[in-house]
């Protein structure tokens, strides 16, 4: 087991299988075929990314560098747990984009029971260390523990 230190954005505690990509992650081409058209296993529709594309996202911990892509990520990343179709946490290697952060504290101040930890600046080590079904264990405090 390993642990890093993160910032926390939004509360919580969590243990979900990891999903990992190490480019950028475009909210809205991921999540469109589950919020427009039902895709109830919310898997990743952005073929630019052939880390994540085709993999289920709902209830894992997606670990990634930063989100990309267009401005309504926050909007869609609030719909997608509005609708409860949203990943277990997020966990940021890099410093989390305004848009994201928006998403996940309108979602965790506005959804009651909305319960998506989200942690940024978890560090490169963090990236390259956690590989896809690596389970990842999220703190309150902001330390998240891969096994």
């Amino acid at each position: 087991m390993k642990q890093f230190q993160g910032r926390v954005i939004t509360p919580g505690q969590v243990t979900a299988e990891a999903v990992v990509t190490t480019q950028g992650f475009n909210t809205l081409a991921s999540f469109q075929m589950a919020l427009q058209f039902g895709d109830k296993e919310v898997k990743c529709g952005d073929q630019n990314n052939q880390e994540l594309h085709g993999k289920p996202l709902i209830n894992k911990a997606l670990c990634l560098p930063q989100t990309i892509g267009s401005t309504t990520g926050g909007l869609v990343l609030y719909c997608a747990c509005a609708m409860e179709k949203n990943p277990a946490c997020m966990l940021f290697a890099n410093h989390i984009d305004s848009l994201a952060a928006a998403g996940a504290v309108l979602s965790n101040v506005w959804i009651e029971n909305s319960a998506m930890p989200v942690i940024d600046s978890l560090g490169e080590e963090f990236l390259n260390y956690v590989k896809d079904g690596m389970t990842i264990t999220v703190k309150e405090n902001g330390i998240v523990e891969v096994n």
